[in-house]
């Protein structure tokens, strides 16, 4: 179990996660589950899902995992069908699936002369358009084509709960990470639309939009291999106001206020920065 910094009442609702086969959503799984609801684990990667759910399961809460291409309508209309036979419909959706890709990341900050020329440095010219094309998929159409299948039971209920994660990159880019930087300011845009959209629905839409956390995935761009901090890790902490890194637990808090019905009952559009005063640091 995870210690939760407060909790709401999510007894006798369903809540699906995506990308729940990773550390984060995973973790955001738990959370609810600890929190009472009935919660759908959703990976592409079936195995990495049914060890999630198994984990939650085995701490006696309510979970399981499913096998599920977010980038396939008919893949999440299949896991919409087996969910509704478990647990019941949708009643929170949190779009979790996501990720960056190298074929779509630069090798350096800067451009610099000769760098078109040189075979060992990939530059923004040799950026592979089919890993530009993955990256705004899985992060862009992975938020739309969930949405589309698991609001349809939020219609019917008249209320609902739709949580998307953005990032720092929507903000203002990061470098190297164009590709990356463009699909996130596009899902804080969705946010933004789609709760204009279910406005008149009962359905709330809002995301979340952590800063900078230590994880397998960028450990080796944030420390060398003896422990001491690269380059990157001193400009990212540099412009954090508090001053570290934060921790994965951190984020719990503002998932689960603003999954609270009546907690956040007149809030929906919103992008809730969790990221120690990056956002809002100038740089002076």
């Amino acid at each position: 179990m995870i210690k939760l910094p407060f909790s709401i009442d999510l007894n006798g609702k369903v809540a699906v996660v995506t990308g729940a086969g990773g550390v984060l959503c995973s973790m955001f799984a738990r959370a609810l589950a600890q929190c009472g609801a009935k919660v759908a684990l959703l990976d592409i990667n079936e195995e990495a899902a049914r060890k999630a759910a198994g984990d939650i399961a085995a701490e006696g809460f309510a979970a399981k995992g499913y096998a599920c291409d977010c980038l396939s309508k008919e893949s999440c209309q299949a896991a919409r069908e087996q969910i509704h036979r478990d647990f019941g419909p949708c009643d929170i959706l949190l779009n979790g699936a996501g990720g960056n890709n190298p074929r779509a990341t630069t090798d350096k900050e800067y451009y610099e002369d000769g760098d078109l020329l040189d075979p060992e440095v990939k530059s923004f010219f040799d950026l592979e358009p089919a890993g530009v094309e993955f990256v705004f998929n899985l992060n862009f159409l992975g938020v739309l084509l969930p949405t589309q299948v698991f609001a349809q039971d939020m219609l019917e209920k008249k209320e609902g709960a739709i949580l998307n994660i953005s990032s720092m990159n929507a903000y203002t880019p990061l470098t190297k990470i164009p590709a990356y930087s463009g699909a996130k300011a596009a899902v804080s845009n969705f946010t933004q639309w789609l709760a204009v959209h279910f406005a008149g629905t009962g359905i709330r839409v809002n995301a979340i939009a952590p800063g900078f956390l230590v994880s397998n995935q960028n450990r080796s761009l944030l420390f060398h291999e003896d422990g001491t901090p690269t380059p990157r890790t001193g400009k990212i902490l540099s412009g954090t106001p508090m001053g570290r890194f934060g921790d994965a637990e951190e984020l719990v808090g503002g998932v689960l206020f603003l999954l609270s019905k009546e907690a956040a009952s007149f809030i929906t559009g919103v992008v809730l920065p969790i990221d120690g005063g990056f956002s809002a640091y100038s740089g002076v």
